[in-house]
């Protein structure tokens, strides 16, 4: 069973999108060296990455360009080479490299996903997405980059939830720009395999 994680960055007051749709914020300004190696790490990885149409759309008209090859050469060749799926009930084709379109149910389509081989999958922003697969169990972690700005207003990647996720936090790392990354796993995640470890 692969893995199903979430990797988002988040605003201080916990949007991940300002009132615009705009995500530009997460970029921050202030240069970091590790913090830059941390997602080139993220990026070149294995797996494979999972969006909703709309962050597929802004995706799509930036990693493949040679705007993004020159500004982030190691991320942008991973975002390229890395297999992804696009859950849309509305587009027809897809034509970055390496995408398939999902157009069936939403819980259907992403269990078949975690059930197939491979080095697990990553959700980028895609807030409608999170918000239906987390009270459904299906996200095993959330990867939270705390960017230091505060926008007042916007999207949260959790809007429209009607219920509670309770998570544990596995592990944090602050950089020295300000950003902090946030590891949570859900709570019913841990107590499975606490269940499992005292039944072995």
């Amino acid at each position: 069973m692969q893995k199903l994680l979430v990797f988002n960055s988040t605003s201080l007051d916990g949007y991940f999108a300002d009132a615009k749709g705009d995500m530009r914020f997460a970029h921050n300004p202030e240069q970091d060296a590790e913090f830059n190696a941390f997602t080139s790490r993220n990026a070149g990885g294995g797996g494979a990455l999972l969006f909703g149409r709309k962050t597929y759309q802004l995706m799509e008209t930036y990693w493949p360009t040679p705007a993004a090859a020159k500004a982030m050469p190691e991320v942008a060749a991973g975002m390229n080479r890395l297999r992804k799926y696009v859950v849309s009930r509305t587009l027809e084709k897809v034509s970055w490299r390496n995408t398939t379109l999902l157009k069936g149910d939403l819980l259907a389509e992403v269990r078949k996903l975690k059930s197939a081989p491979g080095d697990g999958i990553a959700i980028l922003g895609s807030g409608s997405l999170v918000a239906q697969l987390a009270p459904a169990g299906l996200i095993d972690e959330f990867q939270i980059v705390l960017i230091p700005v505060v926008l007042g207003s916007g999207r949260t990647m959790f809007d429209g939830m009607t219920q509670q996720v309770p998570l544990r936090l596995k592990s944090s790392r602050a950089f020295k720009n300000g950003n902090v990354v946030l590891s949570y796993e859900p709570v019913r995640r841990v107590r499975a395999a606490a269940a499992r470890s005292r039944a072995g």
